[in-house]
C-alpha cells in the first residue's frame, strides 16, 4: 500500500527559516518554498513524526487538509464544508480552532475561527450522523492560516509549542525561548571542538541547546506530541523515529561549555535544566560577573543573550553591563562573538562594527543578532 505523502510547513519565528529549512534538510525532507516564518515541505507520517522530534528551531509542525480562495464569511464556510474532514477527523475530535490573518479582506480573527469551527462541525455531523459532536477524543488543532485572499486550513501535530522541550520546569525573569536559543548556536560558528562560552547564561537555555547540538540528542525525544493520538497516522512512524535518533545521540563532549551567571540561584535553576535534558556533564557552570569573566584557550565561541532593560529606569545598568561584556570581549582576540539585543548602541559600547547582523524577534520584542567574527582557527595538524 502506498504511504501518503502529505503538504507539510514548519512555523518558526521570522528570521530563522533559512535553519529550519537546513533542518529539514539534513532530516531529508526537503523545503519546497519558504515564506516570512514558515516552510514549506512534503513528508509522509515517518517524515512528520522526524519533524517534530528533531526540529530545533521549528514552533510547530502542520498537515495541510485544505486550501482556496476567500474573500468574505460566506466563501469561507462554504469551501471549509467541502474539504472530507472526516478523512482527517474521529467522530470524537476535539478541535480547537486558531486564525492568523495577514491584510485579509476578512479581517476578524474571531469570527473567522467560529465560522471554521461551524462548518468542520457541520460537515462531522451529516458526514457520522451524529446531531452532536462530543469532542471527547484526540486534539486536532486547525489552525487558518490567511495571506490576502489566500486560505490554509492545516492541523496542528505538535500541539505544545516545540519550544517546550521538558527540561525547564524553572527560569528566570525572561527566559529565552528553547528554539530561538539553538537558533542562534546554528547561526554562529560554534562547532564541538570548538570553545564555548556564555558569560550571562540565567537559566542555561543557550548552553544547553548548544549541548544538545553537539550531541546529537534529538530535542523531542522527551515529550509527547498531538499528532501521536490520531488514529490515521502510525505508531510505528513514531516508535521508529524515536529508535532511530536515540541511536544517533553521542557521546559526552570532550570539552565541556562554559557557561557563568553572577546570581548564584539562577545558576542553581541552571544546572536543574541542564540535568533535566541529559547534558549536565557537558556543561560547567559557574557564578562569576561578567567583568571578570577569562578564558586561556583560543578561537573559542562567546553566544549570549543579555539583559534589554527595557524600562528607563534600568538602561543606565544595562548599559554599563554592555561595557563589562565589551571589556571581556577585548580580553578574547582570537574569539568569535554573538549577541542578541535590541539594544541600538551595542556596536557604540563595543568599539567595533558587527561582521553580520540579523533581525529575530524574542517573543514581540525586535532584535538584532550582532556578529563578530574572530579569526578562523589554524587548520588541523598546523602549529598553533
Amino acid at each position: 500500500m502506498r504511504v501518503p505523502n502529505y503538504d507539510c510547513f514548519a512555523a518558526c519565528v521570522f528570521g530563522l527559516e533559512a535553519v529550519v529549512a537546513r533542518e529539514l534538510t539534513h532530516l531529508e525532507l526537503l523545503p519546497t518554498r519558504t515564506e516570512d516564518g514558515r516552510v514549506w515541505f512534503t513528508a509522509d507520517p515517518s517524515g512528520l513524526a522526524r519533524a517534530n522530534l528533531a526540529l530545533r528551531t521549528a514552533e510547530r509542525v502542520f498537515v495541510v487538509a485544505g486550501c482556496f480562495e476567500a474573500d468574505e464569511f460566506d466563501t469561507l464556510y462554504e469551501q471549509t464544508v467541502r474539504i472530507p474532514w472526516e478523512e482527517w477527523l474521529p467522530r470524537d475530535a476535539a478541535i480547537p480552532v486558531q486564525a492568523d490573518l495577514t491584510r485579509s479582506p476578512i479581517r476578524s480573527v474571531r469570527s473567522t475561527q467560529s465560522v471554521v469551527k461551524r462548518a468542520i462541525v457541520s460537515r462531522l455531523q451529516q458526514a457520522y450522523g451524529l446531531l452532536r459532536l462530543p469532542e471527547s477524543g484526540p486534539r486536532f488543532g486547525v489552525h487558518v492560516l490567511a495571506r490576502k485572499r489566500h486560505i490554509v486550513l492545516a492541523l496542528d501535530c505538535s500541539g505544545t509549542g516545540l519550544h517546550k522541550r521538558g527540561y525547564r520546569t524553572r527560569s528566570g525573569v525572561a527566559p529565552l525561548r528553547e528554539t530561538l536559543a539553538a537558533g542562534l548556536v546554528q547561526l554562529s560558528v560554534w562547532t564541538p571542538d570548538r570553545p564555548f562560552a556564555d558569560p550571562l547564561c540565567g537559566s542555561g537555555t543557550i548552553a544547553i541547546e548548544a549541548a544538545l547540538i553537539g550531541r546529537g540528542i534529538a530535542p523531542g525525544l522527551n515529550r509527547r506530541f498531538d499528532a501521536e493520538h490520531w488514529p490515521w497516522f502510525s505508531a510505528d512512524a513514531w516508535s521508529e523515529a524515536r529508535a532511530a535518533l536515540r541511536s544517533a545521540v553521542r557521546p559526552r563532549l570532550q570539552r565541556p561549555l562554559i557557561a557563568t551567571d553572577h546570581d548564584a540561584r539562577i545558576l542553581k535553576i541552571a544546572r536543574h535544566n541542564a540535568q533535566r535534558a541529559g547534558v549536565a556533564d557537558d556543561i560547567h557552570f559557574q557564578q562569576c560577573d561578567v567583568a571578570d569573566f577569562r578564558s586561556s584557550r583560543s578561537y573559542g565561541c562567546l553566544i549570549t543573550n543579555p539583559p534589554y532593560g527595557e524600562r528607563l529606569s534600568e538602561r543606565r545598568a544595562v548599559d554599563a553591563l554592555y561595557r563589562k561584556l565589551a571589556e571581556t570581549v577585548e580580553r578574547l582576540p582570537t574569539w568569535s562573538v554573538f549577541v542578541l539585543t535590541p539594544h541600538p548602541q551595542l556596536e557604540r559600547l563595543f568599539g567595533k562594527t558587527a561582521t553580520r547582523r540579523r533581525k529575530l524577534y524574542n517573543s514581540r520584542i525586535p532584535c538584532t543578532f550582532y556578529q563578530f567574527l574572530g579569526p578562523k582557527p589554524p587548520e588541523p595538524g598546523r602549529h598553533r
